[in-house]
């Protein structure tokens, strides 16, 4: 029996005049195998035919006449404004989308990095950021408010969400990355069982960058990719289990027309 779509929504961004999103899951696909079944990430080794039907699929639940922008993502601060020049037909690098463009969907790609949706329904403007803990720290949120603000947005005004992401209690680091973050970043480190490891919370981490750039309304979905019964991709648990590649979860937000 084919599975159906399963999307979670942040009740925040639920409220926002104009605006719709989603937090999809790996459910309600076509793809097989360590990618089933709604893996929508074009950098996967999947099926390229598979890909675009899921990505499709999504969309379709969203609204069927969007667009869908997603980028070929590099864990940089790397931010991209989608016009009415933009070529759907190019897939950017970078880690970033805002947009005042009703009818395009901010796509973001995960399989445990945080995924983040904004939206300022006063201003009409939206914005998407993929933050793992490089590009978290290396300012891609902070740069996707600035350029919501550059559309006429305004920080104070934001409505952000945190999807679906890796918690603290599934995300043991070394040393050398404890090491990168000092101050009272250190409150995002719990020490690990091992000596030298240490359990980092990423959306944590995420969250508080958001409210020291301005936004105020910031909910978190509180949903871990790693365990398998959230039905989620997890580059991690992937990585445990030994297998070749796997596949990536989308969350999108776009304006109404």
């Amino acid at each position: 029996m084919e599975q159906k779509l399963r999307i979670h929504h942040a009740a925040n961004l639920a409220k926002e005049p104009g605006v719709s999103h989603g937090f999809f899951t790996r459910e309600g696909g076509v793809s097989t195998g360590v990618y089933a079944s709604l893996n929508c990430g074009p950098g996967s080794r999947d099926d390229a035919a598979a890909v675009a039907e899921n990505r499709a699929r999504a969309i379709a639940a969203l609204d069927p006449k969007a667009r869908l922008v997603t980028l070929a993502q590099i864990h940089s601060g790397t931010v991209h404004t989608v016009d009415a020049d933009w070529d759907f037909g190019m897939r950017r690098e970078g880690d970033g989308l805002v947009t005042a463009q009703p009818g395009v969907a901010l796509g973001i790609l995960t399989a445990d990095c945080t995924p983040v949706l904004f939206a300022d329904a006063q201003a009409r403007v939206i914005g998407a950021a993929h933050a793992g803990w490089k590009g978290a720290a290396g300012g891609v949120l902070e740069a996707t408010i600035a350029a919501m603000e550059k559309l006429g947005a305004k920080a104070a005004r934001l409505v952000a969400a945190i999807g679906p992401t890796i918690s603290q209690t599934n995300y043991e680091v070394g040393q050398d990355l404890r090491d990168r973050f000092g101050g009272d970043d250190a409150r995002f480190f719990a020490p690990a069982d091992r000596p030298g490891h240490f359990r980092f919370d990423l959306p944590g981490y995420v969250a508080q960058r958001l409210k020291k750039a301005g936004v105020v309304a910031v909910s978190d979905l509180a949903l871990c990719t790693y365990p398998p019964e959230n039905g989620l991709f997890s580059y991690r648990r992937t990585t445990h289990r030994g297998e070749a590649d796997y596949g990536r979860e989308l969350s999108a937000i776009m304006l109404r027309n």
